[in-house]
């Protein structure tokens, strides 16, 4: 596939505040009350599948600074994600729409997954550290280190069906004391591979620039990697080689606009590739599909930056925007790739 450049111009005290901030952050925003939702943009003939025309963008929770890491528990039917200056996990009930805390402190946890037996696996900026959340709630430490030097601040996670642990390690938590504590980068900016059964940790990609959101194909034939220190941002595609166990060559699948932010990722069960965005102007914001080959094909316009995406619900066809402050979602035509 040849390099594209796309351009788009189109119940706890805490949780109680988070409550107490929502009338005005709500009143600065309605949802549609009109179908089919003007927010979600067809790009390409190709996503009108995808869209349902009797279903809107909605915000579900808000109070929040800074959200990141939305992962979805079927089993509680529940969605958590981070609050990162907020120093705290969110969690929000589908049955009854509640929002409360699930962990503060989180040690300013960015990206959250589950691995292949449930168990929350957790991106920790301030400690530096991989965690897993076992069945009893205590925590276990996958690893913070690497020859013998801390991580600088791991960022997004995913999980293999062969139970091994890939995760993205920038130094954003640690270039300042808002989502994390000031220190100095000791490592690369690598994108690691961890086996949590040997407790083997190997670095799969050490030449991408700041390395963000992270994203199996359907398949796990290929890793998506969003590379955060380019200008303009760019999402690369990374065959997996050696009975997948390394990354062969990678390429530039798309381009993004010189101001806009590709964040995090998640791919649906056809292989195209959700990815929030936003920052540069109001019209960037939201989430941008692309189809495997890179092309944009559909648009979701949501009034603050997205920063990362999952699906979810009983049937994983919601899709949960983890935004600025807030939490959007969407029912969707399709489902999300399983393990994503």
């Amino acid at each position: 596939m040849q390099s594209t450049r796309r351009t788009f111009m189109t119940a706890s005290a805490a949780a109680l505040a988070a409550a107490a901030a929502a009338p005005r952050a709500f009143a600065q925003w309605r949802m549609n009350d009109r179908y089919p939702d003007p927010a979600v943009e067809l790009l390409d003939p190709s996503f009108g599948k995808y869209r349902l025309a009797l279903a809107s963008v909605e915000r579900i929770a808000t109070g929040m600074r800074w959200c990141e890491g939305p992962v979805w528990f079927g089993d509680g039917r529940s969605l958590f994600w981070s609050d990162i200056p907020n120093n705290r996990i969110m969690r929000w009930q589908e049955e009854t729409g509640a929002v409360s805390v699930f962990r503060q402190p989180s040690n300013n946890a960015n990206g959250n997954t589950r691995d292949r037996q449930g168990r929350l696996i957790t991106c920790e900026h301030d400690t530096r550290r991989v965690t897993r959340t076992e069945y009893d709630g205590t925590i276990t430490v996958l690893i913070d280190k690497f020859d013998g030097k801390p991580l600088n601040s791991p960022n997004d996670v995913v999980v293999k069906s062969d139970d091994t642990i890939w995760f993205s390690d920038p130094p954003f938590g640690i270039l300042g004391n808002y989502e994390g504590t000031m220190a100095t980068p000791e490592l690369p900016t690598n994108v690691y591979r961890l086996d949590p059964a040997t407790k083997r940790l190997t670095v799969v990609a050490g030449d991408i620039n700041r390395p963000n959101g992270l994203c199996f194909s359907p398949d796990e034939r290929r890793l998506y990697i969003i590379e955060a220190g380019v200008t303009p941002r760019v999402i690369r595609a990374c065959d997996l080689i050696d009975g997948g166990t390394k990354l062969g060559p990678y390429r530039a699948l798309i381009t993004a606009e010189t101001t806009g932010t590709p964040d995090g990722l998640r791919c649906d069960v056809d292989g195209n590739l959700w990815v929030g965005w936003g920052m540069g102007a109001e019209n960037l914001d939201g989430v941008n599909v692309f189809n495997p080959e890179g092309k944009p094909i559909g648009r979701i316009a949501t009034p603050e930056r997205v920063a990362n995406v999952c699906f979810g619900g009983r049937h994983r066809n919601r899709l949960f925007m983890a935004a600025s402050t807030s939490l959007y979602s969407l029912y969707v035509n399709t489902q999300g790739a399983v393990g994503g």
